[in-house]
């Protein structure tokens, strides 16, 4: 074996764990983040965790991603410990099915059908429809189906690359000797999760066992115990995010690490013992791919079985380890919701966004709503109350900012990109009608305190202008979670009645003030309130606007305006018309 051998071989390996990687992320775009919502949701029974485990991870090729968000859930408090376990034991046996689809690669028939099931030889198809996927068809999910089977292609050239590369080895007296080494239980253990921990994927590292087949020199003897240690190893990736998390990821991690290092040790421990009576006559022969697959799935499924009836010891054995403080406690935060591990997972990430912001949406709808009914009826509970909403709404605006810039940079689908520019344009907005809040209620405090009424007129204005403003900031919100620019078609026109309501309110006092039928004071607290109304209606104008320019990605803001202030938009003119008659001042 020379020097272009081995380089051959690395950029075999190069190819295989790239390809493992596009074909993960592509599967996981067009999951679109139904899978974790899923995992999030069922896992009250261990049973039913460990098959949603199995399948997502299945479905996305990785248990460290999988086992990474579980740990964003306990952190986030979103999910209990116990809840935890069943998800991280299904994970080791959905990851095996990668090591299925590569055991392909060891089929030996002439039957063409057989043939053609083999990776190396369906691999160039999935290729060619792949890119045509990618290149000739608009459709974003399409293109994700495109970007899986060229990920699962070049994985396939890598694995084929590598085997070939490696097969020279085989003549290599000392090759066969370091092999030869790892046939000791302790050591193959030891390499296994050494090579899995640095590659941080033990999908990839038995793929990787599976190419040195090729080489004839590996037994299953070799085999045996690498393939136990590679499931130790890749707790190193859940283990790694659990750092800087609280007392209860740090904890889902542990009995991650613990799940396998049990498991392997009592495997071990029984496989051995059981060979020493009776011997194992396989454990001397060449080993082929499908063997190995065979050997991983075993133990997975074997560990899950014996270990799944004492999840409660593993869980007191990982509270053992991370003892519980008097002040720790389980809360459901906004800040926590927005996990940084759940990043490794854009789809999902975006979808606790959309959660959040509209979170945010809610609280600030209710603390206007609190502080307009302030104006006919003052409670100092109430206004406590609007203060502190205000200030939930301003850390709301600050943490879903900063995680919406970092979740910016990550590869997101067009959909949840034009999400993402929606939420970071609209939440400003949500902020400053806050704000506006504050101001409706300070207002509503200096008529309390200097014990001032409206006129019977201006109370009827107010209530009025009240039911507009509720009703354009109801539309705005609901365009804004819907996403629907239909919705947002209709905030214009009600804003435009909101400035004639503003308007005309404030003529109507002066006339009311010349004829001596009210006092400076109070009028000059209505016009405040006329103009908090009027300014949160401007900012809901913002966010129909914003709703409608990243719907429609040629949309012109100014021009979209210019045409409405002309009059040249029917839609807009008989929507207005219809809103000028609802909301009539008395």
């Amino acid at each position: 074996m020379d020097i272009f051998d081995v380089l051959t071989m690395l950029g075999g390996l190069a190819l295989f764990l790239y390809g493992m990687h596009t074909m993960g992320e592509g599967l996981t775009k067009v999951s679109g983040g139904k899978l974790e919502r899923i995992l999030e949701k069922l896992t009250s029974n261990p049973v039913k965790a460990v098959l949603l485990g199995a399948m997502v991870t299945a479905v996305i090729q990785s248990s460290s991603a999988t086992t990474v968000m579980v740990v964003g859930f306990v952190n986030s408090g979103i999910m209990k410990l116990n809840q935890a376990i069943g998800i991280i034991m299904g994970a080791n046996i959905g990851t095996t099915i990668t090591s299925w689809i590569l055991s392909l690669s060891g089929i030996e028939s002439d039957n063409l059908f057989m043939q053609f099931l083999k990776p190396s030889n369906f691999a160039p198809v999935l290729a060619l429809v792949g890119i045509v996927f990618i290149m000739f068809l608009h459709s974003q999910k399409k293109k994700d189906i495109g970007m899986i089977l060229i990920g699962f292609a070049v994985l396939m050239f890598g694995m084929d690359t590598m085997s070939g590369a490696v097969k020279p080895l085989a003549d290599v007296p000392e090759f066969t000797g370091v092999l030869t080494m790892f046939s000791n239980p302790v050591l193959g253990m030891l390499a296994g999760a050494f090579l899995t921990a640095v590659i941080q994927s033990s999908s990839a590292s038995v793929g990787i066992l599976q190419a040195l087949c090729a080489t004839g020199s590996i037994t299953y003897g070799t085999a045996f115990p690498i393939i136990l240690g590679q499931n130790i190893g890749t707790c190193v990736t859940a283990l790694i995010s659990s750092i800087g998390a609280n007392k209860n990821a740090r904890r889902a991690a542990l009995v991650h690490l613990y799940f396998n290092i049990i498991g392997t040790t009592v495997f071990m421990i029984i496989f051995y013992s059981i060979n020493a009576v009776v011997s194992f006559d396989f454990f001397g022969d060449v080993a082929g791919p499908a063997g190995i697959a065979v050997i991983h799935t075993v133990f997975n499924v074997f560990a899950t079985l014996i270990l799944l009836p004492f999840a409660k010891g593993l869980e007191k054995l990982a509270y053992i380890s991370i003892h519980e403080d008097e002040d720790e406690k389980e809360k459901k935060e906004m800040g926590s919701l927005l996990d940084e591990r759940f990043l490794e997972q854009p789809a999902f990430a975006m979808e606790r966004c959309r959660q959040v912001a509209a979170a945010m949406a809610e609280l600030s709808q209710k603390a206007l709503m609190e502080a307009m009914s302030l104006i006919t009826k003052y409670d100092e509970k109430k206004a406590k109350a609007v203060y502190r909403m205000e200030d939930e709404v301003d850390h709301y605006e600050d943490v879903l900012g900063s995680y919406l810039v970092k979740l910016s940079s990550r590869n997101l689908t067009e959909k949840d990109s034009r999400s993402l520019s929606t939420i970071l344009h609209c939440i400003g907005d949500f902020e400053r009608i806050s704000d506006h809040a504050i101001n409706i209620e300070e207002s509503a405090r200096k008529l309390y305190d200097q014990k001032l009424k409206f006129s019977e007129k201006a109370v009827g204005e107010i209530q009025v202008f009240t039911r507009a403003v509720t009703d354009i900031l109801n539309l705005s919100i609901r365009a804004f979670e819907e996403e629907d620019d239909e919705l947002a078609n209709d905030i214009e026109p009600l804003e435009e009645v909101v400035d004639r309501l503003n308007k005309k309110m404030k003529k109507r006092h002066v006339k009311r003030l010349q004829n001596g039928k009210c006092n400076i004071e109070t009028g000059l607290i209505l016009s405040e309130l006329a103009t908090n109304f009027e300014r949160v209606a401007d900012h809901c104008s913002n966010i129909g606007v914003c709703v409608i320019q990243i719907k429609e990605d040629s949309f012109d803001t100014h021009e979209y305006l210019d045409t409405l202030d002309k009059g040249e938009d029917t839609y807009f003119n008989q929507k207005y018309k219809e809103y000028k008659n609802i909301y009539k001042l008395p």
